[in-house]
């Protein structure tokens, strides 16, 4: 089944059919910086920087890297939390021709050491911060990594606050121990600009990991091409009139594939301003959405459930928001409704994955929209459903099938993996499509919806189960706050579903009580062995619920 065949009803602001031209990363934030020079680009604790101190700064450590010898191709990776090098990083690092390799603050050192001898990175762009450069300066001793370039944290905040972070809070600071191979930023952004580099929209930009769902995570080679499409096709989503007096909510780590695309990238090309925090912090972001008068906010379900949880939501003025927009996890319904009515704001829920520059469909933000859907695909992409037992045939029409995408935004493939190219693209009258691993359905309007993903479905005695189906059931139970359902092994049938829950705060049913008020309302098939009562359930790095990380756990 094709999205086409449905002949849908189009509700996003531009023609699903809309062409939006490639560009260099750098060109376009050279674009943006030439139409408004002192327009604000990041809020960052206080601190203003302008598209012109970003360019700046951009420019300078291009020059800086190929002083290094760093050339067109080369790798340079990203260790850092949300701070304002990093954006100056990024878009420098391509300027001089690189590729950005984009590495979680969170990483282990055996993390780190491995995506960095799998990408190649010959520099790595980190913090003073001890957990960070602790790890980075071992890293460096132990790989083939060449170089170390460490940014003070002090010196991107306000005067006062940096003052008082060098006075107060030393323990803060890592005594970086610099030499010929650990280089200050301020080393790195010399005066001068940097010997033009023949860039083309064509050419890798970045190396984004994915975190995978067996074995080692793999590199998506994305272009240039393919990120300020998707930023664009973003940004043509915006219903509300001039799109460079937007301000986004910083929260979202840079380093994902989502911030990257729907915060950097897409400020970057409209001219809007992104309020950036560090790390998610609930009373921060509160505080820094009043203060900015943000106007969007990219999110996922998690951050959203905290805004929820946290007393200085009632006391927090959030009229200034137009749309939040839920991505990374399918969005609970109970969450979604209680969050619209509380705060007045309205919540789209979006799809991508990294393997699409981040982002594939949306919901309206003004409009039409449908909860419990991912909305309506950006403009320029298509989407076809495969049989979910043979993806060389399209799933019979009305029936659920696997989602696979074809688009401006999709990944050239994985980094030293053809064998997984072969795996993830299918070939369908002639386009090439990335499969996806997630099962949805198409309705009359063309809206999709995620069912599950084919790796996650229970066989439970030759029935398929999908966990998001029991999920779905046993959050509508007002104890139950967050739930993960998993198969375990069971002699007769095989696999059973089980369920994994936290509690709201003041509930205390127990998981034998919570199974027997679930399995009264599902499938004989679907019913759970037990409810598991947790105090906490594993969340990946952007604090979506972790499935993979449970399995684990369990089994």
């Amino acid at each position: 089944m094709t999205v086409s065949s449905v002949a849908p009803a189009y509700h996003h602001p531009v023609p699903l059919e809309t062409v939006f031209a490639p560009a260099t990363l750098p060109a376009l934030l050279e674009r943006t910086r030439a139409a408004n020079p002192q327009a604000s680009f990041l809020h960052f604790l206080g601190r203003t920087y302008s598209y012109a101190e970003i360019h700046k700064q951009a420019v300078a450590f291009a020059a800086g890297l190929q002083a290094l010898g760093i050339a067109k191709g080369d790798r340079v990776g990203l260790f850092l939390p949300n701070v304002p090098i990093y954006a100056a990083a990024y878009y420098g690092a391509m300027m001089a021709g690189a590729v950005v390799v984009n590495f979680s603050p969170l990483y282990s050192v055996e993390e780190l050491s491995w995506q960095v001898g799998d990408s190649g990175t010959r520099l790595l762009v980190t913090l003073d911060v001890p957990e960070l450069y602790t790890t980075a300066e071992k890293v460096l001793d132990g790989s083939a990594l060449e170089t170390l370039v460490v940014g003070r944290l002090a010196d991107q905040l306000p005067w006062v606050k940096g003052v008082a972070l060098k006075l107060l809070k030393r323990k803060q600071i890592a005594d970086v121990a610099y030499g010929p191979s650990v280089k200050s930023w301020a080393a790195m952004t010399p005066a001068g600009t940097p010997r033009a580099v023949d860039i083309t929209p064509a050419d890798l930009a970045l190396l984004q990991y994915t975190g995978g769902t067996t074995g080692r995570p793999k590199g998506a080679m994305l272009g240039h091409d393919q990120l300020s499409v998707n930023a664009q096709q973003v940004a043509a989503l915006n219903p509300f009139g001039d799109p460079a007096g937007e301000c986004f909510m910083g929260a979202l780590p840079f380093f994902h594939v989502f911030a990257n695309t729907a915060l950097l990238n897409h400020a970057m090309v409209t001219g809007a301003s992104i309020a950036m925090v560090p790390r998610f912090e609930t009373k921060q972001v509160l505080a820094t959405i009043q203060k900015y008068r943000c106007t969007g906010f990219p999110g996922v379900p998690t951050m959203f459930q905290a805004m929820l949880d946290h007393p200085d939501l009632a006391k927090t003025d959030l009229s200034s928001l137009k749309v939040c927009i839920s991505g990374g996890a399918p969005m609970p319904g109970p969450v979604h409704e209680k969050f619209e009515t509380v705060t007045g704001v309205r919540i789209c829920e979006g799809y991508g994955l990294t393997e699409s520059s981040g982002v594939v469909s949306a919901n309206p933000y003004d409009g039409v929209r449908k909860r419990g859907t991912i909305g309506q695909l950006v403009p320029g992409t298509e989407v076809i459903l495969l049989d979910k037992e043979d993806p060389a045939k399209l799933a019979p029409e009305g029936e659920p099938g696997e989602l696979a995408v074809h688009g401006p935004q999709v990944m050239r493939g994985y980094w030293n993996h053809p064998e997984a190219d072969e795996d993830c693209f299918v070939t369908h009258g002639g386009k090439r499509y990335l499969r996806t691993g997630d099962v949805a359905r198409i309705d009359a309007d063309g809206f999709l919806e995620i069912v599950d993903r084919i790796k996650d479905m229970i066989a439970v005695g030759g029935f398929k189960v999908f966990p998001s189906v029991v999920e779905d059931v046993i959050l509508e139970h007002p104890a139950v706050k967050e739930a993960l359902v998993i198969g375990v092994p069971e002699e007769y049938r095989g696999e059973v579903p089980r369920a994994y829950v936290t509690l709201n705060e003041g509930a205390t049913e127990t998981g034998e009580e919570l199974a027997n008020w679930l399995n009264a309302r599902i499938g004989k098939h679907e019913r759970v062995d037990m409810v598991v009562v947790r105090e906490s359930l594993p969340k990946t790095m952007i604090g979506k619920l972790d499935r993979k990380t449970l399995r684990a756990e369990v089994l």
